[in-house]
């Protein structure tokens, strides 16, 4: 089975039960393990800043699907849970990314991996080092925590 890092947040109603439920959902899968969790940090909003503030946390899963065979279980959840993608960086009730798949590299339209801002986000980084801190980014080769000390430094990881 391989070993997959996702990001979740949500900043639309109840922020944590919406990431629960997600998790929930997640597990429910026959496809798909939940392995380990994060502890849920409250961060403001990225890119588009006049919204709520966003809970975030990221799970370690192993599952036996593909990355596309996940994006598309990932998308049908989101949906599911009342996912609106009406703008980019806008308010949602969940939001789930594929930041890690084993050590692929992948740039399709639909979907990169590592995800393509994995090393610019704070909200990332902070929770994915909990639980990931020595796995390496296989483009940057670096690992999680190293790529969070030099963000948290104002570096540029790169």
């Amino acid at each position: 089975m391989a070993v997959v890092y996702l990001g979740l947040g949500s900043n639309i109603g109840k922020r944590s039960d919406n990431l629960e439920m997600a998790i929930q959902k997640l597990d429910e899968q026959p496809e798909v393990e939940v392995v380990k969790r994060s502890s849920i940090i409250e961060t403001l909003p990225y890119g588009k800043t006049d919204q709520p503030d966003f809970l975030n946390m990221c799970l370690m899963i192993k599952t036996r699907v593909s990355p596309l065979e996940l994006l598309e279980l990932i998308h049908i959840i989101e949906h599911d849970m009342g996912r609106v993608r009406e703008e980019v960086w806008g308010p949602r009730t969940i939001d789930i990314d594929i930041l890690l798949y084993e050590d692929l590299e992948l740039e399709l339209d639909e979907l990169t991996i590592p995800h393509v801002e994995l090393h610019k986000r704070d909200f990332v980084l902070n929770p994915l080092s909990e639980i990931a801190a020595d796995v390496v980014h296989p483009t940057f080769g670096k690992t999680i925590g190293t790529l969070k000390k030099e963000l948290e430094a104002g570096g540029h990881n790169v």
